[in-house]
């Protein structure tokens, strides 16, 4: 018996601010290693849905690009106080899904995983731009300012 969670039965991809099955309507099911029971069926990305979200990232990457440090800081913390707002939820999905104890999911991978952000923010907001003489007469600049987007692909077994 799975304890009560806010779990759906499906879930889409994420693609440019919407969720979508993907292309060739493909599923895997999540079961939970513990009981044998169904978690959910995901949507299993296709190369056609990869490239759909490459594409969404670089179309955001305009207005991203422009953003300040402090907004895009703001913006990795916010994610982090979400996560943390939902870390027994969170914890108790993550441990369903893989047997995880969860003391583990929710005192070290959901933490963590909130950690993740609030590091990144603050790199980015400590991280600055040098000017070094090289010589008389040559200077060099380094700016720190994003140059494009990366994507991590994820495969079940």
């Amino acid at each position: 018996m799975i304890p009560e969670t806010k779990l759906n039965s499906q879930y889409g991809l994420f693609i440019d601010g919407a969720w979508r099955p993907s292309a060739d309507g493909k599923t895997f099911d999540s079961f939970c290693p513990a009981t044998g029971d169904k978690l959910a069926s995901c949507a299993e990305a296709t190369q056609q849905d990869v490239d759909a979200a490459v594409d969404a990232a670089w179309r955001a990457f305009a207005t991203w690009k422009k953003t300040t440090v402090k907004e895009r800081a703001t913006l990795l913390n916010k994610i982090a106080d979400i996560i943390d707002a939902h870390t027994d939820e969170l914890a108790l999905i993550e441990t369903l899904d893989n047997g995880k104890p969860i003391r583990e999911t929710k005192n070290i991978d959901v933490p963590l995983s909130a950690a993740h952000f609030r590091y990144f923010a603050g790199c980015i907001l400590a991280e600055e731009g040098t000017a070094t003489m090289l010589d008389n007469t040559t200077m060099s600049l380094i700016l720190r300012e994003p140059i494009g987007v990366c994507l991590c692909v994820i495969k079940k077994q």
